[in-house]
């Protein structure tokens, strides 16, 4: 989930590569009070109302390349009446072949909006990734994924977060091996981690609540590299920082984010905040590029 108020440098790139791997995207305007709801604004955008973004292009307007993004209202009516709207002004400045392309003068409820815009008027953005299995078609790029089964154990592998040095390095341990840059030139590799916590509804038919969870990741040492089996001490956390963590620890089904890092071996310690806390967890990374993991 992004905040579009606060959004990365990056998030066009990100929407280009979920959409090119078939994610499904999610956009909405928050409401500030009950009234809000379903309120159409000036320029006829629908306030705490589920979009989906549909595509991303770029194109060349008036000497520059303009970002632009196509938006779905699910109602397929009550569409952007602003900048590259279907019937807007702007399509008759680009090349003939793009404009045919891309412009849609139907009241389906899917139109364009500049990216700019599109940040602008809408609040939060929702990428949900699907796994390579749920991509039928074969032109779609697919996300790699590793899957984990793990434990939290009273008094063995239940260490609590990095606030409890003396029990951190118990948690349940696993290694990624980032291999692919995303792009040649660039040491940089992007991937996806999410955390969930299992058998949470029953649970909370006994009473019990969702525990509070995260994650870090580590940087393997270099005298571990190529080995397996590696399992990191206490004196090594005490002496190291993350390389990447998830951005809070919070009491939700899952947690999940999405990291960029050199290409490398990593460590992923996920964790409960506090350490004696029980639970069953899955722990998936997805990687634009394949993986390794152990």
């Amino acid at each position: 989930m992004y905040d579009l108020n606060k959004a990365p440098s990056d998030l066009f790139s990100i929407i280009r590569r979920a959409v090119e791997r078939g994610s499904l995207l999610g956009c909405s305007i928050d409401i500030t009070s009950a009234n809000d709801m379903e309120a159409v604004t000036f320029k006829k955008l629908v306030k705490g109302h589920a979009y989906s973004l549909t595509g991303v292009e770029e194109v060349s307007y008036r000497g520059n390349m303009t970002k632009l993004v196509r938006i779905r209202n699910p109602w397929g009516e009550v569409e952007w009446t602003g900048a590259w709207s279907d019937n807007a002004r702007e399509w008759d400045s680009i090349d003939p072949s793009a404009r045919s392309r891309l412009q849609n003068r139907s009241e389906d409820g899917e139109f364009w909006m500049s990216y700019s815009d599109f940040l602008r008027e809408f609040s939060r953005l929702e990428i949900c990734n699907l796994t390579a299995d749920a991509l039928q078609s074969s032109q779609m790029k697919k996300w790699s994924a590793s899957l984990f089964q793990g434990e939290w154990r009273r008094g063995s592998t239940a260490g609590g977060c990095r606030n409890y040095p003396a029990s951190f390095w118990l948690n349940p341990q696993f290694k990624i091996m980032l291999q692919n840059p995303d792009q040649q030139g660039n040491p940089d590799c992007s991937f996806v981690v999410a955390l969930m916590q299992k058998d949470r509804r029953k649970k909370r038919r006994e009473g019990q609540d969702m525990e509070t969870i995260g994650f870090a990741l580590y940087e393997v040492p270099d005298q571990f590299k190529g080995s397996s089996g590696v399992h990191l001490k206490r004196d090594f956390f005490l002496s190291h920082a993350s390389s990447a963590r998830s951005e809070t620890f919070i009491n939700l089904r899952e947690v999940s984010s999405r990291l960029k890092l050199p290409k490398g071996e990593y460590i992923i310690v996920p964790s409960t905040f506090e350490p004696n806390k029980d639970g069953d967890f899955v722990l998936r990374v997805f990687s634009e590029k394949p993986a390794g993991s152990e």
